[in-house]
Order: structure tokens, then C-alpha cells, then sequence
């Protein structure tokens, strides 16, 4: 992914080659974006973001998925802001830990406590320890392409990666009932836990929500091991509802992992789970240095409460279909055949006969150059500050897109 030349951007990536592996890590490393993506930002607010050479976009990415009421929210700012002033990193957790938790577990479904962490990784990491440690047992069922975090057992690259570090680790396909009972038999009496992500949304891949007869299975199929059903919620928590994501399905997780939207861009996360899994919470050893700042956990507890109040999942859905309508409208009119698949607040945009992904950067280069920060390989992400003449102006920006596509045969 290259800046344009003579850029700040590319200066600041020229510098990074010299003090920083690979100049960058991860999945920022990992993505792929079009030459002529930003690395670096200046400033962001609401649904809009500044790169550090002043060029503004509509943000359809909400820094991949935390920023869940628009960046800067006043609320949210101003609770940490007045933890800050009274403490942050102490010797141990702040009260608002306490209050955190009980409005957790008041709000999602399944939940009867909460405990907390840093990064999505570190929360999925911490159930499975927790359900290996309540059932006595080492394997794991996860879905093959299902993104879980870096750790060792789940990274996505084998990159340093040992096979003894996902020796009990087995796999079964999404939705596919029979792949999923076959990998029950194989684990046999050593189950721990089923994971699973709310709904498949594996990179470069159309999405595809839960069936109500796989989630149910899933749950049986627990139920009849003395498994752990592990709901990883990091990307799609907060976005589908509030108690929980599989909560419309009637199915609800013995543990489930939370980051992104949690705190609206501050770093948190959180485990919740039900008493059968409370003794073994309680005795595990994870931990990290900052894992009780207070701070984020001030801004976790202002989102909740702004996301109730705002209404914040019907209207990013609100706005989702608006999108969706509209990009159907301009994908019919150009000719140019696209897919939209998932939750219409986590919006996946594929083209029709595009393996080696051309016509999808083509589309989200030139966007970008109208005012639009989309992606051509990910799942996108609503916030509760998009509005309608947001959506509109992406939809000018992707009508653009569009004509390249078209034009470039």
C-alpha cells in the first residue's frame, strides 16, 4: 500500500521503515488498501477523520470497528476526562470497575459477571482458559476462517506460530451442521468449547449471518458435552443488540468475548459469563499492567448509557439500509454487479468476477478521492453519527467508483 509521493503520509512512512519492523504491524500491515490509502491520521470526529495531509473522508471504518457513536462523542469524552482528573492506572481498579460490571450484567442476556481486559484477543484468549479450566478438557472447535485475535492458537498466520500451540485446536465450516457434529466426534470426551463469532464474517468473503438451526445446534451440542459455548461478540457487539448478538436466535453463550464498540474507542474489553463458569473465572491467572485502568472502563460505561439513550443500533441500522438501498441502486444503473452481504451495520461490498480483487479497489481508490474511506477486502462499520447526508455523500463519492469500474471494462 503505497502514499502519494511528496506526502506527509509518505514521510511518516518513510521514517517508520527506519524504527519500526516493516514500518507497520499487523492487520494495518495485513490489509491490502490501494495505493493512494492514508496511513496516518491528524484528527477525527463524529463519522469524518482527517488524514495528516488535510483530506477529509466519511469514515466507513470506524477505526475497524470500535468507534460506535462517532468519534470524539462529547459524553464519553467527558467521563474519561473526569476519571483522568481523579486517577486512571492505580494500585487497583477504580469504582467505576463495580459499576462497569453490574451495568454489564444487567444488560447482556446470558451474563450473571464480567471481568476485564485490553484487546478483543485478549478477551477470546481469556474464555477459552476459563472453559478449559471448567470442564477439565483441552479441545476447542473453531470455524475455519473465523478471526479470533493473534494469539498463537488463533492467529490467522502461521508466521512463528508452532503446531503444538494449536495442537487441540479442530475445525468445523460455518453454518454446516454436519462439518460441526463431525468435529464434536472427533474431540470426543476431551471438549472444552465451541467458538463462535456472531456471524461469519471472514476477510475477503461474503458474510453470511447465523442460521437459527446452527446456532441451536451449537447449543445442543454443548449442552450434551458439557461444553462451554463461547460467543466471540469483539466485532459485531453492541451493533446487532444489546443483550447479546445471538440473543434474536433464542440461543445464549455460556461465555462471551466484547472489545471494539465497548468503550467507543478507548481500550477495553470484557469476558461475560454464567455461573457455571463463575468458579473457574475466579481461578484462572490473566492479567496485564493495564487491565483496571479506569479510565476506559468510565468510557465503556458512558457509551452504554449514550448508546441506550440515542438509540445508537437503530439508527446505525437506519442508515446501513439506506446505504445498501442506494449502492444497489447505483450497481444497477452502472451495470457493474456487486454483493452485500451481512448485518447492514457491518456492511461487506463484493464485486461479482473479481478473484484478484481489482474492481473492488478500483472502486475504493476512487471513492476515497470523492471524500470516502471505504474498504474492498473487510467488513465496513456504521456508527450512531452517520446521517443521512453522510450516507448520501458516500453514495456520490461510491457513484464515482462505479463509472471507473465501468470504464475500465
Amino acid at each position: 500500500m503505497a502514499s502519494l509521493p511528496n506526502s506527509v503520509d509518505a514521510a511518516l512512512r518513510q521514517r517508520a521503515a527506519r524504527v519500526v519492523p516493516g514500518g507497520m504491524w499487523g492487520h494495518l500491515n495485513a490489509a491490502k488498501l490501494p495505493d493512494g490509502y492514508p496511513q496516518f491520521f491528524a484528527r477525527a470526529d463524529g463519522c469524518r477523520l482527517w488524514d495528516v495531509d488535510g483530506n477529509a473522508y466519511v469514515d466507513l471504518m470506524c477505526s475497524w470497528g470500535p468507534i460506535v457513536l462517532g468519534h470524539h462523542h462529547p459524553k464519553v469524552e467527558e467521563a474519561v476526562r473526569r476519571q483522568a482528573a481523579a486517577g486512571s492506572c492505580m494500585n487497583g481498579p477504580g469504582a467505576v470497575m463495580v459499576e462497569l460490571a453490574e451495568r454489564l450484567v444487567a444488560t447482556i442476556a446470558h451474563a450473571d459477571w464480567a471481568m476485564f481486559q485490553k484487546n478483543g484477543g485478549d478477551a477470546t484468549t481469556t474464555c477459552v482458559t476459563i472453559a478449559r479450566a471448567g470442564t477439565g478438557r483441552r479441545k476447542v472447535l473453531v470455524a475455519r476462517g473465523s478471526y479470533h485475535g493473534s494469539a498463537p492458537w488463533c492467529s490467522p498466520s502461521v508466521v512463528g506460530v508452532t503446531a503444538e500451540d494449536r495442537a487441540h485446536i479442530l475445525h468445523f465450516d460455518y453454518n454446516d451442521i454436519a462439518s460441526l457434529e463431525a468435529a464434536v466426534d472427533q474431540a470426543g470426551a476431551d471438549l472444552a468449547a465451541i467458538i463462535v463469532t456472531a456471524f461469519r464474517h471472514d476477510l475477503a468473503r461474503d458474510q453470511a449471518l447465523p442460521t437459527a438451526a446452527f446456532a441451536a445446534r451449537v447449543r445442543q451440542l454443548c449442552n450434551a458435552a458439557d461444553a462451554a459455548l463461547i460467543l466471540d461478540d469483539v466485532r459485531a457487539g453492541f451493533r446487532i443488540h444489546s443483550a447479546g448478538s445471538w440473543e434474536p436466535l433464542g440461543v445464549r453463550p455460556d461465555l462471551s468475548s466484547w472489545s471494539k464498540a465497548i468503550a467507543n474507542g478507548h481500550p477495553l474489553a470484557a469476558v461475560t459469563g454464567n455461573d457455571r463458569f463463575r468458579e473457574a473465572a475466579a481461578a484462572v491467572f490473566v492479567t496485564g499492567s493495564f487491565w483496571c485502568e479506569a479510565s476506559s472502563m468510565a468510557a465503556s460505561l458512558a457509551t452504554l448509557e449514550a448508546m441506550a439513550e440515542e438509540g445508537a443500533i437503530d439508527r446505525m441500522t437506519a442508515m446501513g439500509q439506506r446505504l445498501r438501498d442506494g449502492l444497489a441502486q447505483l450497481s444497477s444503473a452502472s451495470g457493474v454487479a456487486i454483493r452485500q452481504t451481512g448485518p447492514v451495520q457491518m456492511p461487506m461490498v463484493l464485486f461479482d468476477d473479481d478473484a484478484d480483487f481489482r474492481k473492488g479497489e478500483l472502486f475504493c481508490a476512487t471513492a476515497l478521492r470523492h471524500g470516502a474511506y471505504l474498504h474492498p477486502r473487510h467488513n465496513m462499520f456504521l456508527s450512531a453519527a452517520h446521517r443521512e447526508a453522510d450516507i448520501d455523500r458516500v453514495l456520490a463519492a461510491a457513484e464515482k467508483g462505479f463509472a471507473a469500474v465501468r470504464g475500465a471494462g
